[in-house]
């Protein structure tokens, strides 16, 4: 079910910072590019909890995924994360002083045009030369101030995985993968 949309997610991971970063392998599964822009200084920190955003928990996968379930799985691996750097997950009422919002691509669904349109930034993995075999996918993951439209920060990366893989096979490293992309949030 969520075979598909766990394969975009990334086996392998690079954990970088920064404007913008590329590491290349021969081997597509571990060729990722990840993009950091904003300051968390900006979220408040008087407070360690964080709740989802009201709107940005996008799914753009095949139509045999269910995006629930990918939604689901994507706020596990991203509260896991917040919770080992002491981050508590609240509800609205709570008055959390961030809000976390994600999304998720399939290139055949989204072009990075697309993506820097929507997002204002891009990781820039190339897909030429690419077979069926693997297909590249986008990871976004937005933290906001609850008062604030636009994020404060914000990591987008891409990679590939390759299509056929179980999904048991990809949970770890995905897991894996959104730690590499959270490591520039600052553990409370």
């Amino acid at each position: 079910m969520i075979k598909h949309a766990i394969a975009v997610l990334l086996v392998g991971f690079v954990a970088l910072s920064g404007c913008s970063t590329t590491t290349a392998s021969n081997n597509p599964q571990n060729r990722t590019t990840m993009v950091t822009t904003g300051d968390l200084a900006q979220l408040n920190r008087t407070s360690n909890t964080f709740a989802w955003h009201p709107t940005l928990a996008v799914v753009e996968t095949h139509d045999k995924i269910d995006d629930h379930v990918v939604i689901g799985h994507m706020r596990q691996a991203i509260a896991k994360v917040l919770s080992a750097k002491g981050y508590r997950l609240a509800t609205q009422q709570e008055t959390p002083s961030m809000l976390v919002g994600f999304g998720l691509a399939l290139e055949s669904k989204m072009s990075d045009n697309e993506i820097l349109n929507k997002v204002g930034i891009v990781a820039g993995l190339s897909s030429v030369s690419m077979n069926d075999e693997y297909e590249k996918g986008s990871v976004l993951v937005a933290f906001f101030a609850p008062e604030q439209r636009l994020p404060a920060w914000r990591v987008l990366a891409q990679g590939y995985a390759e299509n056929d893989k179980a999904v048991a096979e990809r949970e770890l490293p995905f897991e894996h993968f959104i730690a590499s992309m959270l490591k520039g949030v600052p553990a409370i």
